[in-house]
């Protein structure tokens, strides 16, 4: 079932799990690449109905036990026949069940053998058991947002899973498989969560080692100790995004705001305090509407803060159609956009199982074997 995107052609097998595996999968999906997802018997632990599973979408699934008598046979037999695998065990784990690397290679020499983790495949702690918040607490980026006197704010699992993990999977597999289809030589992408993420605070980094960032939450430019790039509360209790770095979008800003004549001057750190006091009492006089309605068709870098549920009907995401509507779930459409080749929601999340006999037939596997339900399973063996 592969799309016109860009990657239409290029077979995946998603060895299924749950998080940044499969986001993954599914931004290949987007593109146009033919994802067979295997799903276990017992399934992948993530407590959502299949139905509602967005990472799921244009996938087909089929039902494989790599426990039982012939299924890494069978899944090899899909491996043959791929381009890439994605898996998201621990480090052994698919070794063990007869789908590692060597039992795969040795049948497709040309696979990409994408394996995500949090922790990677070697280290002191690459057996252990992470998530999200643990694996980007190490790396220095959990620490580094929030308020200077509050606990780190958790950034949901998008620093982590999402960006850390899935975006630089993704990077790897196809950088890969640009150099297995001029070589004909497969390899192993070893994409780690902490590797990634680490490499998101290339920037911070640097600016550290220049002095011009303080490694303490609230202190700095762009983690919201500058008064000029933070979030304010209005009238009503939502909140505004101002994000006015550059002079001349700051004195657009404090003009609209109406403080021009009294706001201190922008770079004087040490009245920093006073400019943010008086910033956030004048936010506080308007609501949300009144206040984007000020800002509207302005360079002040001034946004209001949606909600999920809100952020389909702001006209500008609305008019480019970065959220689409498909099997009765609002969700956001395949990024990034191609101008020859792009990608689109062909079909709802894939259910457990749901197309063996297609998948046997398109791919010519003939062990491919129905199997009707799925019930949960834990997460021991995820990475």
């Amino acid at each position: 079932m592969a799309g016109n995107g860009p990657l239409a052609g290029v077979r995946v097998v998603e060895l299924a799990g749950i998080g940044p595996g499969p986001f993954a999968a599914m931004l290949l999906a987007d593109l146009g690449a033919d994802v067979v997802r295997i799903d276990r018997p017992n399934g992948a632990g993530l407590a959502i109905k299949p139905a509602y599973d967005i990472t799921n979408r244009n996938k087909r699934s089929v039902v494989i036990d790599l426990k039982g008598e012939n299924g890494p046979a069978t899944v090899l037999d899909l491996v043959e026949r791929a381009d890439i695998l994605i898996e998201g065990y621990r480090p052994g784990v698919a070794e063990r069940l007869g789908v590692g690397p060597e039992q795969c290679h040795a049948r497709n020499p040309r696979l990409v053998y994408g394996r995500m983790t949090g922790w990677g495949q070697e280290g002191p702690l690459a057996q252990r058991a992470g998530h999200d918040v643990t694996y980007i607490a190490v790396t220095g980026a959990l620490g580094m947002i929030g308020k200077p006197d509050e606990p780190p704010t958790i950034p949901a699992n998008l620093v982590g899973d999402y960006a850390g993990g899935s975006l630089y999977l993704v990077v790897g597999v196809l950088a890969a498989l640009q150099h297995a289809r001029a070589t004909g030589e497969g390899q192993i992408v070893d994409a780690a969560i902490v590797d990634g993420t680490a490499h998101l605070s290339a920037m911070i980094h640097g600016m550290m080692a220049a002095g011009g960032w303080q490694d303490r939450r609230g202190a700095n430019l762009l983690d919201g100790g500058c008064p000029f790039y933070g979030n304010y509360e209005t009238a009503d209790g939502g909140y505004m995004a101002v994000g006015a770095l550059e002079q001349q979008f700051y004195e657009e800003f404090v003009a609209l705001l109406g403080i021009a004549e009294q706001a201190p001057a922008r770079k004087d750190l040490a009245r920093w305090g006073e400019l943010k006091d008086a910033i956030t009492a004048q936010f506080k006089t308007r609501t949300r509407e009144e206040w984007t309605a000020v800002f509207e068709g302005s360079d002040a870098c001034v946004a209001p803060v949606l909600s999920l549920r809100e952020a389909p009907d702001h006209p500008h995401l609305k008019e480019r159609g970065t959220f689409v509507e498909h099997s009765g779930i609002t969700q956001p459409a395949p990024a990034p956009r191609f101008s020859v080749t792009p990608g689109s929601v062909r079909s709802a999340p894939a259910l457990p199982g749901a197309h063996t006999d297609e998948v046997a037939r398109d791919w010519g596997v003939d062990g491919l074997v129905a199997v009707d339900s799925l019930v949960e399973d834990d997460e021991k063996e995820q990475g």
